[in-house]
């Protein structure tokens, strides 16, 4: 079945597939210029939908950290990136927010948090403020590429076909397919000669050699109290205390998702990854030394750092794990791994499961926001060719993303009809 594209209208009209952070804000951006025909496509019977479920645990929308540093967590796409934080940064992401009637406040790691903690209240008042501004929503609606210039969906009903003046891709990257980001756009746009990195797993766990014994009797334990060690992508030693959650298959949880970049491009190039875990960042490795050495009479080794240390449980399993019975055994090697326990992380666990993903469209495809190889098609957020860690980072630049992607429309638009 095939439906014919909507009738001409006088005000040009805006395409906008993908209806996460990206494409609602350049939506809205849009909308507030007035003067356009805006409708938003999405594949989903909902938009906003991994929106909701990185709300599910408290909606961290971003990071109150000085702006000179939250700038710097974009890595090597940090200058690419500059422009469009300081377009629509941190602090214009709360201003944002509160504008919906939505009060925040900071937690005490730094990250910014809507009063309530909850996604839902917030997507409802921005799809509201949409609809009224007259955004058009299609849902089920799956982009399938071009037809000469004309955009074809895939629906329930047959084809549909839309002819926009100006087109903005939103459409992210591959993690959590089921929720709209399956990366099916890609062979897309590569067929049109637009070089597109490749996506990999970015916030995502690591597989470890776990004995079954280890995984059978620890995964899901927690490690409430710890620190890693490891090498940057410029190959500085980094340093970074959190939390984790020892896997059937490995490692995952915020500590292991902050350092994700560099280790899984270690991986690919070496085959493996050692981080370095302090099982006692509290302590010095001076006072840790003294502990394990000090008499310890009748008692058991492992009583004794339990009694001295407050070593038990997966702590203790990890020990027995990663250290031989020589090296167990000897104060001065237990001491150290204590402080510093080698552990190699084999692969990243698979993209769909990671909270987000890298790659994408290359910033060199690029002019501004629009594609150089199709002018009037322009993208945002996650499809593009960068990477954020969790803190507020990764949601903020999606929607700077979408405000310079909206901005672009307009001026590309302005200067189309004025020639």
């Amino acid at each position: 079945m095939m439906t014919p594209a909507s009738s001409p209208v006088a005000r040009p009209r805006v395409a906008i597939v993908g209806g996460g952070p990206a494409g609602l804000m350049a939506a809205e951006t849009l909308a507030r210029a007035g003067a356009f025909d805006i409708h938003l496509y999405d594949a989903m019977p909902s938009v906003g939908r991994k929106f909701l479920l990185a709300g599910r645990g408290g909606m961290n929308i971003t990071h109150a950290e000085p702006y000179e540093q939250f700038v710097t967590r974009y890595g090597s796409r940090a200058a690419a990136l500059r422009p469009m934080l300081d377009a629509f940064g941190p602090d214009a992401v709360r201003a944002w927010v509160h504008g919906l009637g939505i009060d925040t406040f900071v937690g005490t790691s730094g990250r910014v948090f809507p009063t309530e903690m909850k996604a839902a209240p917030l997507l409802r008042a921005w799809l509201h403020r949409l609809r009224e501004a007259g955004v058009h929503f299609h849902q089920r609606h799956r982009w399938t590429g071009w037809t000469g210039d004309t955009l074809r969906f895939a629906t329930p009903e047959g084809e549909v076909l839309v002819e926009a003046e100006a087109t903005v891709l939103a459409l992210g990257g591959a993690s959590w397919a089921r929720l709209g980001s399956d990366g099916a756009w890609v062979p897309l746009l590569a067929g049109r000669g637009i070089p597109v990195a490749p996506l990999q797993p970015s916030n995502c766990g690591f597989d470890v050699a776990w004995s079954a014994l280890f995984a059978g009797r620890y995964a899901g334990q927690p490690l409430t109290t710890a620190a890693a060690t490891w090498i940057d992508g410029a190959g500085q030693r980094v340093r970074r205390q959190g939390q984790f959650v020892v896997t059937a298959t490995g490692v995952e949880g915020s500590l292991i998702y902050a350092l994700s970049a560099p280790v899984r491009d270690q991986i690919a190039a070496h085959g493996s990854a050692v981080i370095e875990i302090d099982l006692l960042p509290d302590l010095t490795a001076e006072r840790v030394l003294a502990e394990v050495t000090r008499p310890r009479g009748s008692r058991s080794l492992s009583s004794h750092l339990q009694g001295r240390l407050g070593i038990r449980g997966v702590k203790a399993g990890l020990l027995h794990e990663c250290l031989s019975k020589e090296q167990y055994a000897d104060p001065a090697t237990l001491a150290r791994a204590l402080k510093a326990l080698p552990l190699t992380l084999r692969a990243p666990r698979p993209i769909d499961e990671a909270i987000s993903s890298a790659g994408g469209v290359m910033f060199e495809a690029l002019e501004g926001a629009m594609l150089r190889a199709v002018p009037g098609v322009f993208v945002a957020g996650e499809m593009v060719d960068w990477e954020a860690p969790t803190g507020g980072y990764l949601l903020t630049a999606c929607m700077a993303s979408g405000v310079i992607a909206g901005r672009d429309v307009l001026s590309w638009l302005s200067r189309q009809q004025a020639t």
